[in-house]
C-alpha cells in the first residue's frame, strides 16, 4: 500500500469518527425507528434536543397524535406541538404510531410499559420518568396509558382529551401525576362536560388537576400550537415542583 493510499485512509477515519462524535453531541435530529414489543412492531419517532449529549440526561415527552394515530399524526403533532420546543428547551420527545392501527386506547395500550422500559435503556431520561401528552384522541390516549402505568409518568396533558371508559379506580391512579386538560371554547359539549367533570374529581382528590377552556378555539386548538406551543411545556416544568395540592 502507498504513503499516499495509506493517508487518504488516515484522513478517511478520522473525518467518520469526527462525523459520528460531532452527531452524538451537537444539533437536534428527528429519526424513525421500529421496536417489537409485546408481540408487535412499533413504529416511532424519536425528537433529540440541540446539543443532545448521551451522557447527560433529559426530561422526556411521550406522545400521541389524533385521529387514527397514524405516523402522519405523530408528524402532526410533533410540528404543530412539541418538536421546536423540545429541542429548544432541552427534552426528548418519543411519539410512537398505534400499532397495526389498533389506537393506544383500544388494545394498541398492550405495548406498555415495555415500550417505556426499552426507551429507558436507550435513551438518558431524567428520574426515569416521562411526561406524556396527546392531541384528541392522542390526549384519550394519553390519560388512558398514564391510569394504567402510573409510575412511568411526572405528568399528563391533553389537548383536548379525557379518561377512556372512566372509573373511580382509573382516576384515582392519575391522582399521583400532574393532569392538565385543554378544550376549545367552541368544542363539542361531550369533551367540555367529561373532561371538566374528570378535572374537578381529581382536584377534589388532592392533585394539581388544570382545566382550561381555550378562548374561541374549535377542536384543532390553536393557542397551544406553534409559536404558543410553549405553554404545553409550562405544564411539564412546574410538574417539577409536585401535584399534590
Amino acid at each position: 500500500m502507498s504513503n499516499n493510499h495509506a493517508g487518504r485512509m488516515g484522513v478517511t477515519l478520522v473525518f467518520a469518527l469526527t462525523t459520528w462524535l460531532t452527531a452524538s453531541t451537537a444539533a437536534a435530529s428527528v429519526t424513525e425507528q421500529t421496536m417489537h414489543v409485546a408481540g408487535v412492531d412499533v413504529q416511532y419517532k424519536v425528537v433529540l434536543p440541540d446539543g443532545y449529549d448521551a451522557a447527560k440526561s433529559y426530561p422526556a415527552i411521550l406522545a400521541f397524535g389524533g385521529g387514527p394515530q397514524t405516523m402522519s399524526t405523530v408528524d402532526a403533532v410533533l410540528k404543530r406541538n412539541l418538536q421546536q420546543e423540545a429541542e429548544r428547551r432541552g427534552y426528548i420527545v418519543i411519539a410512537p404510531a398505534a400499532p397495526g392501527g389498533v389506537l393506544f386506547f383500544d388494545g394498541g395500550e398492550r405495548i406498555f410499559p415495555g415500550f417505556l422500559d426499552a426507551i429507558l435503556k436507550d435513551y438518558p431520561v431524567a428520574g426515569g420518568k416521562f411526561h406524556i401528552a396527546g392531541v384528541s384522541n392522542g390526549g384519550i390516549a394519553a390519560l388512558h396509558v398514564a391510569a394504567a402505568n402510573p409510575a412511568y409518568f411526572w405528568s399528563v396533558t391533553a389537548f383536548p382529551g379525557y379518561l377512556w371508559q372512566p372509573t373511580d379506580k382509573k382516576l384515582l391512579a392519575l391522582t399521583r401525576i400532574c393532569v392538565f386538560m385543554y378544550v376549545g371554547e367552541n368544542d363539542e359539549y361531550r369533551w367540555h362536560d367529561e373532561m371538566k367533570r374528570e378535572a374537578e374529581f381529581l382536584g377534589a382528590h388532592g392533585t394539581v388537576a388544570n382545566y382550561s377552556v381555550e378562548k374561541g378555539q374549535p377542536h384543532r386548538i390553536d393557542t397551544l400550537a406553534d409559536a404558543k406551543a410553549g405553554r404545553l411545556f409550562e405544564g411539564f416544568e412546574a410538574s417539577r415542583q409536585g401535584c399534590s395540592r
